[in-house]
């Protein structure tokens, strides 16, 4: 399918969080759902560079519709602050927030910062908005989570989830993008179970050029690898706004099912217009799933109104 920004319909009426909203992917999928109508609350760890991104669309769409709030996802505290200080009822919620490649480092509670951010910070918004979502009315609310291909490389090590004993940066990112496609399967199950009104949708953005892949070189003080892949985020990525394809779709496309996983058709998955596409074999595996969701609760001190997922349904 060649599903455009063009496609995106009417969002009037809708209300919409993103998280890490004021830079690429996240930029751009709010600044597309505020141009049909969204209202979108921009969830940034820096409220002061949330503030300056949402100045910047309303330049360019006047009367753009943005609420900006401090929300880092690398502090449980903060999350439920954001949680808990939201009162607004939201058709969707885009887990988009997140750091690659980075030296070990830890969030304000002790966890593994790629794990603890890409992972267990979304599984904690997740639950904590849950009744914000709506899951009894109409019409249907949507989970869009924001994961990688590279999660195609990752595993679950249960046994040092914090990588604690052995850090590999690009393993570490790895297990935690494969951690947000299990989740985003597993939300779906729970939810069919629920007989809920919503939707849970995973999505990859193929090579963008964004700043998420500075991240890393510039905080291990390497000039050289930073300049390497500013190079090949020139020549070889698609735009920043092509890499929020899938997540507009999955967001508000008619046609975007539960369960499922979208990203980039074009070359090696990489670029191109979004398509329904296969996950990992490992990212399918219901009983890693229940028990990553299982240790993610534990972990976040979360837990969500939702029952065990029922054996008659999949996702």
């Amino acid at each position: 399918m060649d599903w455009t920004a063009e496609d995106v319909p009417d969002q009037s009426g809708r209300t919409i969080v993103v998280t890490g909203a004021n830079s690429g992917i996240g930029l751009e999928a709010t600044r597309e759902l505020a141009r049909n109508g969204a209202t979108v609350i921009m969830a940034c760890r820096s409220a002061e560079r949330g503030a300056d991104a949402a100045d910047g669309i309303r330049e360019e769409i006047p009367g753009a519709d943005l609420r900006v709030e401090a929300c880092d996802l690398g502090d449980l505290a903060s999350v439920r602050d954001f949680a808990a200080q939201l009162e607004a009822e939201i058709d969707v919620l885009v887990n988009n927030a997140g750091v690659m490649a980075i030296p070990r480092s830890e969030t304000a509670d002790g966890f593994e910062t790629q794990f603890g951010v890409n992972h267990l910070g979304h599984f904690a918004l997740t639950g904590l908005l849950l009744e914000n979502l709506g899951l009894e009315t109409e019409p249907d609310s949507r989970i869009v989570t924001v994961s990688s291909g590279v999660h195609e490389r990752g595993r679950i090590d249960f046994d040092d989830l914090q990588h604690e004993d052995d850090y590999d940066k690009w393993d570490a990112y790895a297990q935690s993008k494969l951690a947000n496609v299990l989740f985003a399967y597993e939300l779906e199950r729970r939810l069919l179970t629920a007989d809920a009104n919503a939707a849970s949708v995973a999505v990859h953005p193929g090579y963008a050029n964004t700043r998420l892949q500075l991240r890393g070189p510039e905080q291990s003080g390497s000039r050289l690898r930073k300049a390497g892949m500013a190079v090949l985020n020139t020549v070889v990525a698609q735009s920043a706004a092509m890499g929020a394809l899938p997540t507009l779709y999955a967001a508000t496309a008619p046609g975007a099912e539960g369960g499922a996983y979208y990203g980039p058709g074009g070359l090696m998955n990489m670029r191109g217009t979004p398509e329904r596409q296969a996950s990992s074999d490992r990212s399918y595996d219901e009983e890693t799933a229940r028990r990553l969701w299982d240790v993610s609760s534990e972990l976040t001190g979360v837990t969500y109104d939702l029952p065990e997922p029922s054996a008659d349904v999949s996702a």
